[in-house]
């Protein structure tokens, strides 16, 4: 029996790196995917049907995460074509790095709202369908840095940590009807962003990690998928990090 044989997860920010991993470790454990795109239409279609090739039902929805009325429609939508949805996994996410002397309020306020609010939209927009069906697992994706902060990334930073104190209170909120919300806070991960680091950068961070190694989306999605499944049914308000032990 696969983990998560005919649930419907919804995933946002799902085509490329930690998103995409998830994506394709749900569907290969059997769940129904619905996932969110921001731009590429292209890799948004690509990533359905590599979902679909495992025999489940995949869909792309383009949709704008900082904004509340985008997520309503979305869960909506969602709600319409699948029947119900089991999994949010809160996923969309973006930087705008620099120290915070150069930090313009417009790269404060895009990364507070595609990371933070977006979690707090899909969230409260999802609470009618879990709250009538009494179940419901919600998975935030924090980072490391919104654990310990980062020089030049105050913003990102700022946003990560909110989503642990978002995450903690809504568990505290909804455990009484069966609704779980854990975080993932993953550490240094290789994607597409990272690949285009310099070689020695890269070894240097993975050198100065206890398991001594950068981690991979399948180290991310191995979580996302324990959490998203009934093997965690006794698991809420917790920050799990992925990170080789940096934080240790």
């Amino acid at each position: 029996m696969k983990l998560l044989n005919e649930k419907v997860a919804l995933i946002t920010g799902a085509t490329r790196g930690i998103g995409k991993g998830m994506a394709e470790k749900f569907a290969e454990q059997g769940a129904n995917v619905a996932f969110t795109y921001a731009s590429s239409e292209e890799k948004a279609n690509a990533l359905q049907k590599e979902l679909e090739a495992h025999g489940i039902k995949a869909v792309a929805y383009k949709s704008n995460a900082g904004s509340f009325s985008a997520a309503e429609e979305l869960i909506n939508a969602v709600v319409a074509d699948f029947g119900t949805i089991d999994v949010l996994v809160n996923n969309a996410g973006i930087t705008r790095d620099g120290l915070m002397m150069r930090m313009t309020e417009g790269d404060w306020d895009d990364v507070m709202e595609t990371n933070l609010k977006s979690v707090f939209n899909t969230t409260k927009a999802i609470q009618r369908t879990f709250l009538k069906q009494r179940s419901g697992s919600i998975i935030n994706l924090s980072s490391v840095v919104g654990v310990k902060g980062n020089a030049g990334q105050t913003n990102y930073a700022a946003s990560k940590a909110g989503i642990i104190g978002f995450t903690k209170s809504v568990a505290l909120e909804l455990g009484s009807r069966n609704i779980r919300c854990n975080a993932i806070a993953p550490g240094f991960i290789e994607t597409e962003m990272t690949a285009e680091l310099d070689p020695a950068t890269v070894e240097g961070w993975s050198n100065a990690i206890p398991l001594k190694r950068s981690g991979t989306t399948d180290d991310v999605a191995h979580l996302a998928l324990f959490l998203a499944s009934d093997l965690s049914s006794y698991i809420t308000g917790q920050v799990i990090n992925v990170d080789g032990g940096m934080l240790t």
